[in-house]
């Protein structure tokens, strides 16, 4: 499928759009920092370790809770790690940012009167953060967690779940997120329409995706055909 098509199906006959958070309408910068940075840096100063040594250790505890509901449970890793993490998380929180256009393509999206559902694998205690620092909250029907659903993304319980409590129909939802596993899923699953976010982060080059359509930015799926919208200047 082509980006043309994808977009002509987006406001011609979809009726539910799916949108990750971070990474997809959230800049990634902030997580990497954050994991990557900021958590080990304390985290070898709590337990006088030097922070390479953390981080390699730290990356390893990382890799253990990879595709479960504990990867991105920050209670747990609060516990795990002996650190406050939802505290270090407001510690930075002027990180955390939309990508451009983003605002504008959930307005475009409201004006077409679509469901706008963001589906996260994120800790509702991130989501209530990041949307107060954004505030874009307003522009979803529904958030849809990982933690309700009782499982991430990559499994296709997520998804049956998700249907059940957002009342979208597969074969007129679009789904988009920046990871190829999960959009791996949700076409398992049965999604229809399928679009991969290169951009993840602001500070990395793009990724790539084979098997699906890959946008940059959410200006590539506005409606016209210039792929510019009338909506104003972009979000960020």
């Amino acid at each position: 499928m082509k980006i043309e098509d994808v977009r002509k199906a987006l406001w011609d006959d979809v009726t539910h759009v799916l949108i990750d958070m971070d990474g997809t309408l959230l800049d990634k910068y902030f997580d990497d920092y954050f994991w990557s940075r900021l958590v080990p840096e304390k985290y070898a100063g709590k337990n006088g370790i030097s922070f390479d040594g953390a981080r390699d250790l730290l990356f390893s505890k990382y890799r253990q809770h990879e595709r479960t509901l504990n990867w991105t449970d920050i209670d747990f890793w609060s516990g795990e790690l002996g650190l406050d993490i939802p505290a270090l998380k407001e510690q930075i929180k002027h990180l955390i940012d939309v990508h451009p256009y983003v605002e504008e393509f959930l307005s475009l999206l409201k004006e077409h009167n679509k469901k706008v559902i963001m589906a996260t694998n994120a800790h509702y205690k991130t989501v209530a953060l990041k949307m107060k620092k954004t505030r874009i909250g307003h522009y979803f029907d529904r958030i849809v967690t990982s933690v309700d659903m009782g499982c991430p993304k990559e499994h296709i319980p997520f998804w049956e779940r998700a249907e059940k409590v957002a009342g979208f129909n597969r074969d007129k939802t679009m789904f988009i997120d920046d990871t190829e596993e999960v959009l791996q899923t949700a076409k398992r699953f049965g999604i229809r329409y399928i679009v991969f976010k290169s951009l993840a982060s602001s500070k990395e080059p793009p990724g790539n995706s084979n098997s699906f359509v890959n946008i940059k930015r959410f200006k590539e799926l506005f409606p016209s055909t210039d792929g510019h919208s009338k909506a104003g200047k972009p979000a960020s």
